[in-house]
């Protein structure tokens, strides 16, 4: 189920609104308002490495530094 965020253009309340359809209304919690704004959200996901060549020693490729963990150096 897709998890959206919002804010009320009226009281300035930000909530969250798990929504099953784009014909649903959503209305603020705090004063039932339906003027509200959709929030840019993160979306984050976590997991294991399918491969272990991401954990070989040597340089990332990303920033130019000699060896990993020197960026910035």
């Amino acid at each position: 189920m897709p998890l959206f965020e919002y804010r009320c253009r009226d009281c300035g309340t930000k909530f969250e609104r798990i929504v099953t359809s784009s014909a649903v209304e959503v209305v603020c919690k705090n004063c039932d308002s339906p003027r509200v704004d959709k929030l840019w959200s993160v979306f984050a996901v976590a997991g294991v490495a399918r491969s272990t060549a991401s954990f070989e020693p040597g340089p990332c490729g990303a920033c130019g530094a000699r060896r990993r963990g020197m960026c910035g150096e």
